[in-house]
């Protein structure tokens, strides 16, 4: 027994299929006290019906949150967030990728290490290709982006303590990065192999768009690095576009009747053009996230809530 409540946010995304027999084999496979929170993120199938399913037949465990828009798989995770009352929260999926027993191992390494946060790791990942890319991808910018520590690999299945749970949901804008908002807050960070078995249900909702803009919240939403790297890109091609004016200076010097070469103005008006549009581009990333964000655009809007009915010796 760890005489720990453990609470467990899964987010539901077309997860009709899996949702009710991986929470029965939560159920056996975990300890009491035991709380798990699934919010479906107004999932098309009929993931809400097996949700409330499973709601009924584990009332004094299951807690159903039902949202009315779909709000994206972290803004889905900070719902849940809010309604988790254990000493340690576990974060993981809905498709049996990340295995029931398993997450014991990650509470109890978090207990006897006295870490806020342990994170998963694979000897072998069984994601689909593109995931795999985009999570590489993903890993790398949060070196720079995030000062992320190297070799900490940014699973979605982890386990964080209940301090970090109430500094995370503190963070009330409309654009969460779960694993940023982490590392803002604690450096005691652990990780821990797991088995990662193949997808058992359905295929992986993570598309080339979605990866592009859970990177792109990264990139924006917690760091100033891509403005300074605006800068940077500006000083060097101004210093590209005074040499070569120097050059073409030179050659009119050296060679009177040489004529001016069109092509050469193309490339560099072009080049210009093109720094002066990222820059603007990204400027208009950042003050369109602080205009929602000053404007109170919600983080996720809830429907419908089915609380837990906590049996008498919980």
């Amino acid at each position: 027994m760890l005489a720990k409540t453990i609470s467990i946010v899964i987010p539901v995304y077309n997860g009709q299929a899996s949702i009710f027999r991986l929470v029965s084999e939560l159920v056996a496979a975990l300890p009491s006290p035991l709380e798990i929170v699934l919010v479906n993120d107004c999932s098309p199938d009929d993931s809400k019906a097996e949700c409330i399913r499973t709601h009924e037949a584990y009332s004094n465990v299951v807690t159903f949150i039902d949202l009315a828009r779909n709000s994206g798989e972290h803004n889905a995770v900070m719902a849940g967030l809010h309604f988790v009352s254990g000493d340690f929260a576990v974060i993981m999926d809905d498709d049996f990728q990340n295995p029931p027993s398993e997450v014991i191992k990650m509470v109890k390494m978090a207990i006897h290490e006295q870490l806020d946060v342990v994170y998963s790791y694979y000897d072998k990942k069984r994601h689909h290709i593109l995931r795999n890319l985009g999570s590489w991808f993903n890993d790398k910018v949060a070196n720079v982006m995030l000062k992320k520590p190297s070799g900490l690999y940014l699973s979605s299945f982890k386990v964080m303590s209940r301090f970090v749970v109430d500094e995370i949901i503190k963070y009330d804008h409309p654009y969460p990065y779960i694993d940023g908002l982490i590392l803002r807050v604690t450096s005691n960070i652990g990780k821990i192999r797991v088995e990662h078995n193949q997808r058992q249900e359905g295929k992986s909702n993570y598309t080339l768009v979605k990866l592009l803009r859970l990177w792109l919240n990264m990139f924006t939403n917690f760091s100033i690095l891509p403005l300074r790297m605006a800068i940077v890109l500006g000083a060097l091609t101004g210093l590209f576009g005074l040499g070569l004016s120097g050059y073409a200076i030179y050659e009119k010097i050296m060679n009177p009747n040489l004529p001016l070469g069109w092509a050469a103005l193309m490339v560099v008006v072009c080049l210009f053009a093109s720094v002066q549009l990222i820059s603007m581009g990204l400027l208009g990333e950042y003050v369109g996230r602080l205009f929602l964000s000053m404007n109170k655009s919600p983080q996720f809007t809830i429907r419908h809530r089915y609380l837990r009915q906590p049996a008498a010796h919980d």
